[in-house]
């Protein structure tokens, strides 16, 4: 009994260690409300989100029926092979189909294309930065449920897409496309931006975090679309929480999952993914959450540097930009 007590204190406290090398010491475990990016199946959400998991992945039909998943924040990711690819909030591509219609919007995948291509349900879905919110809408659909829909065009997942940046929906049919922002089908080359509002300008190829040298501010960190990423003084990061919310989310919308992998000159440490109260993936560097600014209209853009005296730029190391100690 002696043996398994001092077993079980042993276990519990490399597990508190781990917890505590996570964020702001260490880049291998994960924080208390976060999970580590990088690993063997890095972008993969924990299994109860709802897809990704062995036993409640949208190739459950059965769960995809009974649960759909909010969009939450969109976001657009540049696939070096898609073009500009609008995702939700946990980085899962969303897809259109060719046999439904956008003016008027209709929706034609019901049943067992509907297992196959779980809707995204319209509610709490909201534009991804430098997009035209405009864009973002709806339609009833026969069962009476809202849809969501981008230019008129109703929104779907795939069920074979198990982790954040999949996109194996592509092409299906000769019928399923990976949506651009505006509901166009993604292309490579910047075609799927016509219409769309997206940002002009936006440089190419950048990775999904990447450091980009503002002639005021010094080293910034940007997104994949080379907006600039941002710092609210009021979050925490041990432990982490995030006090922007509902309409503070609006105007400063959570950036994404990413991959560790796909970042260029970003601390690793604490490179973790935040579960928000809300639901949303929050990506975080050394443990703090991270925002774009929807104040921003294209890349290089800093519009959101000092505002309140709350919000600031972030560096390479995650640390605010500008701010007074």
């Amino acid at each position: 009994m002696k043996t398994w007590r001092n077993a079980s204190l042993a276990v519990t406290a490399a597990a508190v260690m781990a917890l505590t090398t996570a964020c702001g010491q260490d880049s291998g475990s994960q924080s208390p409300n976060g999970q580590s990016v990088g690993a063997a199946n890095p972008a993969e959400q924990p299994a109860d989100n709802g897809y990704g998991s062995a036993d409640k992945g949208y190739g459950d039909e059965a769960a995809a029926q009974a649960a759909p998943k909010a969009a939450g924040q969109l976001a657009v990711w540049d696939s070096k092979k898609l073009g500009k690819v609008v995702t939700d909030s946990a980085g899962f591509t969303l897809y259109r189909f060719d046999k439904d219609t956008a003016e008027p919007p209709k929706s034609n995948c019901d049943g067992d294309c509907a297992n196959a291509w779980p809707v995204v349900p319209a509610s709490g879905a909201t534009a991804a930065p430098g997009t035209d919110s405009s864009m973002v809408g709806e339609v009833e659909r026969a069962d009476g449920s809202k849809q969501l829909t981008l230019g008129g065009w109703p929104m779907y997942r795939y069920a074979k897409d198990t982790k954040a940046g999949d996109a194996k929906g592509q092409g299906v049919g000769g019928t399923w496309f990976a949506s651009a922002a505006d509901g166009k089908k993604a292309a490579p080359g910047g075609a799927e931006e016509e219409g769309a509002g997206a940002e002009a300008g936006a440089p190419a190829d950048l990775a999904g975090m990447s450091v980009r040298k503002d002639a005021k501010l010094g080293d910034v960190v940007v997104d994949s679309n080379g907006m600039t990423v941002y710092r609210f003084n009021k979050d925490s990061a041990w432990p982490m929480k995030t006090a922007c919310t509902g309409a503070c989310l609006e105007k400063w919308p959570a950036v994404p999952p990413v991959e560790k992998n796909d970042t260029e000159g970003i601390l690793k440490k604490g490179f973790v993914v935040f579960d928000r109260p809300d639901g949303i993936k929050q990506q975080t560097i050394d443990c703090w959450p991270v925002y774009t600014f929807s104040g921003d209209a294209k890349p290089g853009d800093t519009n959101g540097q000092g505002v309140g005296g709350t919000w600031y730029a972030v560096s390479p190391e995650g640390k605010m930009v500008g701010a007074t100690k």
